[in-house]
């Protein structure tokens, strides 16, 4: 029988290999988090008793660097006797273009969208953080910042286009008295409020270039790709 020795050598180098693939393996799941966010949308409005909690859960969701958390306020209940100052029909619509998907009969607030598939009323920050930390890798393409250019790279898992959207939110919370309706008398914070949502185009899995306009000094910008009519998120980046 012929015995095999391996050299201390040996066993050193196989073992600082293994150590530099985990390394490396360990810093490119480290960029894809920063690169690309879980995305929380919380769809609210100042004419709603039952949002404050849901908005309070979203402010401490805001300081998280690994959650894109976004307010989009919405104005189907402007009638109550408060129009929501930040609610545009847009926001609505979106809304609504999420719910077949999500199993929903029509849009309600709270909501909290996360990556464009799991829906939720935000009541409960632990839930909301245990449904973030189960989410899967993102599928969709690297984006990156560049003055005014997106530069979205290539893959060849997509098969079929995803619609690419430009967001506009304010950083930081703002404090929004509610002077009449449900929530009359009471002062409502409100993180990373969305001042305009654009449709810039559709991804097909090639790298892309495309043009943003500028940023604003009050405002951020955030790029999500999704899947068409309210699907699931595929990336997402803010500068």
């Amino acid at each position: 029988m012929t015995t095999s020795i391996v050299s201390p050598l040996t066993i050193a180098t196989t073992i600082l290999g293994f150590a530099a693939a985990f390394t490396t393996q360990a810093s490119a799941a480290s960029t894809s988090a920063e690169r690309s966010p879980t995305v929380v949308e919380l769809f609210t409005s100042h004419g709603c008793s039952s949002c404050p909690p849901a908005n309070a859960n979203l402010v401490k969701l805001s300081n998280d660097p690994n959650v894109l958390a976004l307010s989009f306020s919405v104005t189907y209940w402007d009638y109550l006797g408060w129009k929501d100052i930040f609610g545009k029909p847009e926001f609505t619509a979106r809304q609504v273009t999420y719910e077949p998907a999500l199993g929903q009969s029509g849009p309600f607030t709270p909501q909290m969208v996360i990556n464009g598939h799991r829906s939720t009323v935000g009541y409960e920050l632990k839930d909301i953080r245990s449904t973030i930390a189960a989410e899967p890798a993102f599928t969709g393409p690297a984006i990156k910042f560049s003055n005014n250019m997106a530069a979205l790279d290539g893959t060849e898992k997509q098969s079929a286009s995803a619609d690419i959207w430009l967001v506009r939110y304010a950083p930081g919370t703002v404090e929004v008295p509610v002077a009449r309706g449900e929530n009359a008398g009471e002062t409502l914070p409100h993180a990373h409020v969305v001042h305009a949502l654009t449709h810039l185009g559709t991804w097909s899995g090639k790298p892309l270039n495309l043009p943003i306009p500028a940023a604003k000094s009050d405002l951020k910008r955030a790029i999500l790709v999704q899947e068409p009519n309210g699907g699931r998120i595929l990336a997402a980046m803010t500068d």
